[in-house]
């Protein structure tokens, strides 16, 4: 099994408006905790270990949180860094890929999950992605309204064509989820990949390049993909988790 699993959680969250005006989107409190501390239950239920978490706003809130933190006297290990620190100011590099620069030293040659601190994976998926082979995998899941997201456009033997952001036209429903599991060989795209047109480094152009090169698969998720990033999704969340049989899918009983 994979050991290691990097959470990016270095942005504020500007889409939750007011709400992160003082604190990160990962620590807005969804039923009296915040909303990292669902996700991270979730990762440790699914048998990882080794958690690296890439911060930047108001780490000092998460780290005072992380402090507090335990689940069912499971032994655990977080590694905390500061992509700011690393890489500079939020004006001068910024961008998805930017956590993967990050973690080299940490990951070395060894494969790794990676998924962005504000998205929220159920236990199963989570575990269906630890696949310890020489390819790389994006997680993907049907969507109704895939023109708002990154579409994966497939080629034989579930491999990645390409990654198509918010396609004007339909291409497929299968959208990107920002779960991913990465070889070594990410660590050398995500250099040689330039600024995006929204200024940006983009994890996705970088997994783009090792498509050219068919070492990207797709996995397709079995159970639920949640974005955390509006003032709505609160609400959303909340009743998500109150609903018993929901809660056996989040994996919080089995």
């Amino acid at each position: 099994m994979i050991k290691k699993i990097v959470v990016s959680a270095a942005g504020q969250g500007t889409r939750m408006l007011s709400l992160t005006e003082s604190k990160s989107k990962h620590l807005i409190n969804v039923k009296e905790r915040p909303f990292l501390a669902y996700l991270l239950d979730n990762i440790l239920k699914a048998g990882f270990r080794e958690i690296i978490m890439v911060v930047g706003f108001r780490e000092d809130m998460i780290r005072d949180f992380l402090k507090t933190y335990k689940f069912d006297g499971v032994n655990f290990d977080i590694k905390i860094i500061n992509q700011f620190d690393i890489l500079g100011p939020k004006e001068k590099e910024y961008g998805t890929a930017c956590p993967i620069k990050c973690v080299k030293n940490l990951v070395g040659n060894e494969n790794f999950i990676s998924l962005v601190g504000d998205n929220f994976y159920s236990v199963e998926d989570l575990r269906l992605m630890s696949i310890d082979d020489n390819f790389n995998y994006v997680a993907g899941v049907a969507n109704e309204h895939p023109e708002k997201f990154g579409v994966l456009v497939e080629y034989g033997d579930d491999f990645l064509e390409k990654i198509i952001e918010k396609p004007q036209e339909f291409v497929g429903n299968l959208i990107n989820t920002s779960l991913y599991k990465f070889t070594p060989e990410i660590f050398k795209k995500v250099f040689e990949i330039e600024k995006s047109p929204r200024g940006e480094y983009e994890i996705t152009d970088a997994i783009s390049l090792l498509a050219k090169d068919k070492k990207v698969k797709v996995k397709k998720m079995n159970d639920f993909w949640m974005d955390f990033g509006r003032p709505e999704d609160v609400e959303k969340l909340s009743k998500f988790l109150e609903n018993a049989d929901n809660k056996k899918v989040a994996g919080e009983s089995k």
